[in-house]
């Protein structure tokens, strides 16, 4: 009959606290860090993790104006493992230089990866210099960190005199050291 005995009062506090115990152990032992997972929730990896719209940037660097983005729409894609800002709706860009001097960069679709610090510009892309030349293509990469401009597309490159066009370009932003490879139309040559 001892064996079908109820067990006395404090015999049952021992169980169930022997049962809470072990109930708690194993939920703090399945506990882990998920602060990321519950940051990404509600976001897909496709989705940009934020919309800007109506842009007007300005950089500035010693209080002096460097460039001003213009964009009606910019999508942040920094969730990404290689990360980008896309800019669908087209951009325009004024750059300054030390002596105040504009140049104008346009284009219809524009995207800047952060990590390469390249920006890929597309789709009636134009840039302006300030002492007239032009530059027209219908992609165009510039490189922030070397300050270089480069496509193998066709352009068409108008200075004072010229109105060059090519399939390859290759330059400095300010276009001092532009070529156009692979060129026809008119090229003034000096003797």
């Amino acid at each position: 009959m001892d064996i079908l005995r109820r067990p006395s009062v404090p015999e049952c506090r021992g169980h169930k606290r022997f049962l809470i115990t072990a109930v708690l152990l194993v939920l703090l032992m399945s506990c882990k860090d998920n602060f990321g997972n519950v940051q990404t929730i509600g976001i897909s990896e496709n989705e940009p993790i934020g919309v800007a719209e109506q842009i007007h940037l300005k950089y500035t660097d010693s209080g002096r104006i460097k460039a001003i983005l213009v964009s009606p729409k910019m999508l942040d894609y920094s969730n990404r493992e290689f990360a980008f800002s896309e800019f669908p709706e087209g951009i325009v860009l004024d750059l300054f230089d030390e002596d105040h001097n504009k140049s104008v960069v346009v284009a219809d679709y524009a995207i800047n990866y952060d990590k390469t610090n390249l920006i890929d510009l597309q789709g009636n892309v134009r840039i302006a210099t300030h002492n007239k030349d032009t530059l027209f293509a219908e992609q165009l990469y510039y490189d922030q960190d070397k300050e270089w401009l480069f496509t193998n597309k066709p352009v068409t490159f108008k200075t004072e005199s010229d109105i060059i066009h090519g399939n390859i370009f290759d330059s400095d932003t300010k276009f001092n050291n532009a070529s156009v490879l692979e060129p026809t139309g008119n090229i003034t040559v000096e003797d």
